[in-house]
């Protein structure tokens, strides 16, 4: 904060004092707490009382604390239709205004809010644009609901939809299943993207112990908030910023911890998304690097009932690490916004319960969570949530059945025109050819519930919701509006997928291939407003989306 002392600052003095600060306030380190509060948004519909803790805590140390706002747009609402074209762009937008409002105003730190998918990476990036002291503290996963003596949570229902049209579930069972799946307030339950995303901050350094388990509903939560707004204090008095954290052996400490919960094959994404804005180049060679050197030690929900509360009991993210640490996979020397070492938060961590948090001498499997596919269908790569696809579907061989837009897959599978044996091809949904790279939850869950999970594959250069299942492919890049390969597929294709080899190839010869080419004509847009923008200067999936830099 610029010197408001003299004389000449008078005129500043006097708005800030319209804000009710007074002279004393004004002399302290002016703390901005970043919070995506709305009443659209479950999982932040609480966060006023984070902001109130992390108020309390910043007071506390000794600063003045100032909230201002961020916008956060539902993925579970907006999925399904138009508005999930918004969501991913909507990372750039936070990234912006965290930059607009904190450099607008000469903040000297922040405590960032979040809770929800594209927030934190959003705020993360705007934290290191800006790269003044920062902490993170999110607002916590939701309880999980109960349905017939059985955990459930947001995805049952995505899947219930599919049950019904199959005839497997009544539509009062799908009610009664919708009325209890979200209980309150909170990121959904499993380890989705938001809940993986929280995770992942207390491996990057970015947030105290217990942000990616914690109960939105727990006191713990509170508490967490306001130790978050006394350590942002602390961050401002040593002059320690996000740049100095998120270093390269933070990301990688991130992406080893991703690989070992099984976590969101959008973490990639936003992970490569936040390192550019660090100057720190990833790419997915590293990302199988790191998987195949890095056990699962956890099957969370959707892959099975184990939801995020089970996970903190069980320990935490910091008793994860330290069973990673006991084979070097992470580099506990990383600096944290704690004001240690990160090996110094894991060292006295352990696993309470090992059938929820496995030890790595006996893990869920000896390879992480997360796959990247090459070959002539992915030429720069495509993930796959390998620790969510049954073992079945590990290597499969189908008959394409190709469609331009989610929506058309969607109307096909709940029709029946899909079949066992199918690979189905959702296109023209990438960063720029959706443009905004929607997630594919409805087509997954609708395959789930029609019972076709174990018999039908689907590829797409869109990406997928955290709470899929299945051997569902995204990220295929080149994406097909950029001239992927993608775009040539017809029905009837041959695709062969070898997740255990990291294949992903079509079985069509060059020959063809170019022929196709050669006759391929782009597809009609109707892109208007700040999308149109976006398609323009989205980059590929393979460097995170990003936006480019010169133009």
């Amino acid at each position: 904060m610029p010197n408001l002392s003299n004389m000449e600052k008078a005129p500043q003095r006097a708005l800030m004092k319209a804000l009710g600060l007074t002279d004393e306030e004004m002399q302290k380190p002016l703390i901005a707490v970043v919070s995506a509060k709305s009443e659209i948004v479950p999982g932040h519909m609480h966060l006023d009382r984070i902001t109130d803790a992390v108020k309390a805590g910043i007071y506390a140390g000794g600063c003045t604390p100032v909230v201002i706002p961020s916008i956060g747009i539902c993925d579970g609402l907006a999925m399904g239709h138009a508005g999930m074209r918004y969501s991913l762009p909507s990372r750039e937008l936070i990234a912006d205004s965290v930059e607009t409002m904190l450099l607008g105003h000469a903040f000297d730190g922040a405590v960032f809010v979040p809770n929800c998918d594209k927030i934190v990476p959003g705020m993360l990036m705007g934290a290191a644009r800006v790269n003044i002291p920062s902490v993170f503290v999110s607002g916590g996963p939701m309880e999980s609901g109960y349905y017939k003596g059985k955990k459930v949570g947001f995805s049952d229902v995505y899947e219930g939809v599919g049950a019904v049209k199959k005839g497997s579930m009544s539509l009062d069972e799908l009610t009664a299943l919708e009325n209890v799946a979200c209980p309150g307030c909170g990121s959904c339950c499993g380890m989705y993207t938001a809940n993986s995303l929280n995770c992942l901050l207390e491996a990057l350094g970015m947030a105290l112990p217990g942000n990616g388990t914690a109960l939105a509903t727990s006191s713990e939560r509170i508490r967490l908030a306001k130790r978050a707004g006394r350590v942002i204090c602390e961050l401002v008095n040593d002059a320690v910023t996000p740049r100095l954290i998120m270093t390269k052996r933070a990301f990688t400490n991130a992406l080893t911890l991703d690989m070992a919960l099984g976590a969101s094959t959008n973490t990639v994404l936003h992970l490569f998304a936040i390192a550019a804005e660090c100057n720190i180049t990833l790419g997915l060679d590293l990302v199988q690097k790191i998987s195949d050197a890095t056990p699962t030690l956890c099957k969370l929900s959707p892959a099975c009932e184990t939801d995020m509360n089970d996970l903190g009991l069980a320990g935490g993210i910091s008793a994860v690490l330290h069973e990673l640490a006991k084979k070097n996979l992470i580099d506990g020397s990383a600096h944290t916004v704690a004001g240690c070492a990160l090996a110094d938060i894991y060292a006295h961590a352990h696993v309470k319960n090992d059938s929820v948090i496995h030890r790595i001498e006996s893990p869920v499997s000896p390879i992480g969570g997360i796959a990247v596919l090459k070959g002539n269908l992915a030429e720069e790569g495509s993930v796959v949530k390998r620790s969510a696809v049954d073992e079945s579907m590990l290597v499969f061989s189908g008959k394409a059945r190709c469609f331009n837009r989610e929506e058309d897959a969607v109307e096909a599978i709940y029709s029946g025109r899909v079949k066992k044996g199918d690979v189905v091809v959702i296109r023209y949904e990438g960063p720029a050819g959706g443009p905004g790279m929607r997630e594919m939850l409805s087509p997954t869950a609708a395959l789930i519930g029609m019972g076709l999970d174990k018999d039908v594959a689907l590829v797409t250069d869109g990406r997928f919701s955290g709470a899929t299942r299945g051997a569902a492919i995204g990220h295929v890049c080149p994406e097909a509006a950029e001239g992927g390969k993608i775009a040539l597929v017809k029905d009837g294709d041959v695709i062969k997928i070898d997740i255990p080899a990291g294949k992903l190839t079509l079985d069509v010869t060059a020959k063809e291939l170019q022929a196709r080419q050669k006759k391929l004509r782009p597809k009609d847009g109707d892109v208007a407003g700040w999308l149109l923008r976006y398609q323009n200067l989205v980059t590929s999936a393979s460097n995170g989306a990003v936006l480019k830099k010169k133009f």
